[in-house]
């Protein structure tokens, strides 16, 4: 997969992430190919970068599957923006809509349990709660499944996570799309919403199935396993089970997608966060299992290893930190003339062979030095 500016797109390249616009509706949808009106049409709209399969627009690479179908997730967002819009404007939540949500995610989830999380969008910044809640709540449901739950545990899991941010109502569009620094007021607004949103649950608990529950998930996955989160400081056995899998899914998903004050980080780097720099904030055990199944280095990323450079093919579930990957350069980038499939799970370096995580620069300028597009590697 590589981000190339909108300016740089052909036409017949095929789109690796889903286009969403300003009311939630899926402007472009994953793997479809790009038209030159497509073109015209993201720039007007000021979309700078779009992720392609390859560079090259005669090369039909289709991106990998998820463990979501995109129909599934274009309709949980469209839902989920009435919802909110609903909830704004009328108090009310159409529950048979949502829960219809949650069992079409879950249903994907478990017939599609063999895919890795390989989840990438582009959302508008004024559209980044509907996508985010969505996100969550198919992270949520993956890492439920993985805790052996129950269907009907799922479920009331999935529609919490959906609902997890319905604090955010109150909070103001121009406060959450800030590009600079907040104030502390404005952060204290924000750091209200977990109790807002707990609030509207429990003033809607007759038309919803445990109420208790859901308030908990919205008022609660914002502490920290430590003690160190907010609104109430609560610590460990504090928190509901259900609220420290959102906190894990909602983290994730946030620091993975782009926002107005920050670039998304890849999954690598937000695994190392999170595992490494936050290592108090999160039930360790639920963070394990989490990202046994997250693709750290997505089909397509180009990895410079000590062997050379490599395209990775796949990952397998528990071994997301060593990829296979197909070698097709030296260490000095040199094409090599017979590229191998090497498996990093089975080698003996393991994950110490990864140097590094070539970027969206830095692969764009390495694609142009070599002539050679890597993703050729994946058929």
């Amino acid at each position: 997969m590589l981000r190339l500016p909108v300016k740089n797109l052909k036409q017949g390249m095929i789109i690796a992430q889903s286009i969403y616009n300003r009311h939630g509706a899926c402007y472009l949808v994953k793997g479809q190919p790009i038209t030159n009106e497509y073109i015209r049409q993201l720039e007007k709209i000021g979309i700078p970068t779009v992720a392609v399969t390859s560079a090259n627009p005669n090369f039909q690479l289709m991106p990998p599957e998820d463990i979501v179908q995109e129909k599934t997730r274009i309709n949980a967002i469209e839902k989920v923006y009435d919802t909110f819009q609903s909830v704004e404007e009328q108090g009310q939540i159409d529950v048979d809509a949502m829960q219809g949500v949650s069992e079409n995610i879950i249903f994907d989830i478990i017939d599609r349990r063999e895919n890795l999380v390989q989840l990438t969008d582009i959302r508008l910044h004024d559209t980044y709660t509907f996508a985010h809640s969505v996100n969550v709540a198919i992270l949520s449901a993956m890492l439920g499944m993985l805790c052996h739950y129950t269907k009907k545990e799922l479920l009331l899991l999935t529609l919490g996570a959906l609902l997890h941010d319905l604090g955010k109502i109150n909070v103001p569009a121009a406060i959450l799309t800030k590009t600079t620094g907040l104030s502390d007021e404005e952060f204290s607004l924000i750091k209200r919403h977990p109790l807002d949103g707990a609030k509207r649950i429990k003033e809607m608990e007759l038309s919803l199935p445990s109420p208790a529950i859901l308030a908990a998930i919205a008022s609660e996955h914002h502490e920290h396993i430590d003690g160190h989160g907010y609104p109430r400081g609560l610590k460990a056995d504090q928190i509901h089970r259900y609220a420290k899998i959102v906190a894990i899914a909602d983290v994730y998903d946030a620091l993975t997608s782009e926002r107005p004050y920050k670039k998304a980080y890849t999954p690598n780097i937000a695994y190392n966060i999170m595992r490494n720099v936050n290592q108090g904030q999160f039930d360790q055990d639920l963070l394990t299992l989490f990202f046994n199944n997250i693709s750290l280095y997505p089909t397509g990323t180009v990895l410079k290893t000590i062997y050379g450079y490599g395209i990775v093919k796949e990952c397998s579930f528990g071994k997301t930190e060593t990829p296979t990957i197909v070698l097709f350069a030296d260490e000095d980038a040199n094409i090599i003339s017979v590229p191998h499939t090497i498996d990093l799970s089975k080698d003996v370096a393991g994950n110490h062979a990864i140097s590094m995580v070539i970027n969206d620069n830095d692969l764009r300028h390495f694609i142009h030095e070599i002539n050679i597009d890597p993703s050729i590697y994946l058929v």
